[in-house]
């Protein structure tokens, strides 16, 4: 038997995700693999307890939470298993939340430095797709990990998907033109599948026209809702996704999505939606609203295009969101909050790449994660493929400063409680 496996949750309400390949990992590996979150039932909560306590564990891997690692109930039952030698390694997701450098840093990632402290013969594996090298080093020292370099092993990969066609959209509350143009867009894709040749092509494979699969992110549970449900009046299949939504609901609208079933082609969605989400032929990633850090942009961005296929991500840039978002991070996290200048280091890189007009989209993002080679993007950007109409498009589709300055003055973006997750 195979000692035990610890790994780390980023969030709690990742579990659809984590369900899903729990049930995998016990029906074709053959793995006992089991979560402890808040959503973990008592009965189940009761046994993984019972199996720690023995100090010979049946569970094989266990999926928790750092919040949980941090209570002394739980440290205490994990030191009766290291004990017993049966303590294998430690794996911690979302590594960059350890970093008060990164852009969502939580102080009970920064708790995890324990596992070093009491388990120094256990390997520590630190996952992350979203740490420059400022945030890297400092997992590192803060987990304790470089105290012992002869023992410490890298493996970075680049940013670089070549297959994601990167696109920003300009717009302003005055135009206030994203869901006419987004409408527009995804018809003409729906239009040019539906010519004779690709119909036959799509249905010798049993795919449906309108079986183009995305997500669309907003920032509020309201647009989310109001989003979704104007879409399906356009006859498009999308439904909502959010953090307040029961548990049921998400559970069915995620499994129909991963099924490619009508009405269920597209998630409308906040930051609560993909965590853990591994869907393949997701054909396009819309940011309705601007992100509040270069680093989640790219995360759910990445979301696209995972089968290697062409896909589109683009992200509709106004600089009154902009001015909102800014709103937000500020007053995000108290006044003590010590990560808030990194947060807005974050997007303050994220507005620069948006209106940048003089450099390949895929070029910018290396060069934020920290790589030095520009990789070839082959026209998968919208700078590549035409900079003078970028630049064009920039000058007629935002709001001018001095315009913008004056809504600020005004007070016109402190509607804070809207824009909240």
């Amino acid at each position: 038997m195979q000692p035990l496996s610890l790994s780390g949750l980023l969030k709690t309400n990742t579990f659809l995700s984590y369900n899903r390949r729990l049930t995998s990992l016990k029906s074709y590996a053959n793995v006992d693999a089991r979560t402890l979150n808040s959503n973990t039932p008592p009965s189940e909560r009761d046994y993984i307890y019972q199996d720690l306590a023995t100090g010979h564990p049946r569970t094989r891997l266990l999926y928790v939470t750092p919040e949980l690692c941090s209570s002394e109930h739980f440290r205490r039952q994990l030191r009766l298993v290291h004990e017993q030698r049966e303590l294998a390694r430690i794996a911690i997701d979302e590594a960059h939340c350890i970093s008060e450098w990164g852009h969502d840093f939580r102080k009970d990632f920064k708790r995890l430095s324990w596992f070093r402290e009491m388990f120094p013969d256990v390997p520590i594996m630190c996952l992350t797709a979203t740490a420059n090298e400022q945030v890297r080093r400092d997992i590192l020292t803060t987990l304790g990990l470089d105290r012992t370099p002869e023992r410490l092993k890298n493996f970075t990969m680049t940013a670089h998907r070549p297959n994601l066609h990167l696109e920003v959209r300009f717009t302003s509350d005055q135009a206030n033109d994203r869901f006419d143009d987004f409408v527009t867009w995804l018809k003409g894709v729906y239009a040019r599948r539906s010519q004779p040749e690709r119909k036959a092509e799509l249905d010798a494979v049993g795919e449906r026209v309108q079986n183009v699969p995305g997500i669309i992110y907003t920032l509020s549970r309201d647009e989310c809702e109001m989003l979704a449900a104007a879409l399906r009046q356009e006859e498009i299949g999308a439904r909502p996704f959010h953090a307040k939504l029961p548990k049921e609901v998400k559970e069915e609208t995620l499994a129909r999505w991963i099924a490619n079933e009508p009405g269920y082609d597209i998630i409308v969605a906040t930051t609560a939606f993909g965590m853990g989400i591994d869907k393949e032929n997701v054909r396009f990633v819309v940011h309705w609203r601007l992100p509040k850090s270069f680093e989640g942009y790219y995360q759910e961005a990445g979301r696209a295009g995972r089968d290697g296929n062409a896909s589109y991500c683009f992200l509709y840039y106004a600089r009154e969101d902009r001015d909102r978002v800014c709103n937000m991070v500020m007053r995000d996290g108290g006044p003590n909050d010590t990560n808030r200048e990194a947060r807005m280091r974050s997007l303050s890189r994220l507005v620069e790449y948006c209106e940048s007009t003089d450099t390949c989209r895929h070029a910018f993002i290396c060069k934020y994660f920290g790589e030095e080679k520009v990789p070839e993007c082959d026209y998968a950007c919208d700078w590549h493929k035409d900079p003078q109409g970028l630049k064009r498009r920039m000058m007629a589709g935002l709001a001018s400063e001095e315009w913008v300055s004056t809504q600020r003055e005004e007070g016109r973006f402190d509607d804070y409680e809207y824009w909240s997750e």
